[in-house]
């Protein structure tokens, strides 16, 4: 499948996603790869490739480039979940259920220990109604508007990590 780019637009460039395809850029430059997403404002197309190793190298062919991008070969199923994997923030809460509940558990005597209300809603652990902690319970997973107490609560988090 051959086509001129410049000429499509972002809905069927939608249909090229996920295919192994070859880009024509330029007077002689070709480029392959798997194609992960192409920007709707300037026409660059995303390119993964992936070595021998698994790793995934990401090339960026800029959309004013193109002249032609032709497929070479439709996506798997297991190709297909790997390349709209690769930039999704890790699984929270990476934890088994039994160790979650021990971390939430932990983190909230800790808390209590240090004299900060604290009280479970659903997966999360809210603190004195203007910090959420999610799941893995750690520093990275606060969130809250308030700089001053995020930074304190995840200061002590660190400290019970050290213990």
């Amino acid at each position: 499948m051959q086509c001129s780019w410049s000429y499509l637009g972002p809905l069927q460039w939608t249909s090229y996603v996920n295919k192994h395809v070859k880009v024509t850029a330029g007077k002689d430059d070709e480029f392959d790869g798997w194609l992960l997403t192409v920007d709707p404002v300037s026409a660059s197309l995303v390119l993964v490739k992936f070595n021998m190793a698994g790793r995934a190298s990401v090339q960026v062919v800029m959309g004013h480039a193109v002249q032609q991008v032709e497929v070479l070969q439709e996506a798997d199923q297991t190709t297909a979940e790997h390349l709209q994997s690769l930039f999704l923030p890790p699984q929270p809460g990476g934890l088994e259920p039994q160790e979650r509940l021990r971390r939430r558990s932990r983190v909230r005597q800790w808390l209590e220990k240090n004299r900060i209300p604290v009280e479970e809603q659903g997966e999360e652990l809210k603190v004195a109604g203007a910090l959420t902690i999610a799941s893995p319970y750690g520093c990275d997973d606060c969130s809250s508007s308030n700089e001053i107490i995020l930074d304190r609560i995840q200061k002590l988090l660190r400290h019970l990590d050290e213990d």
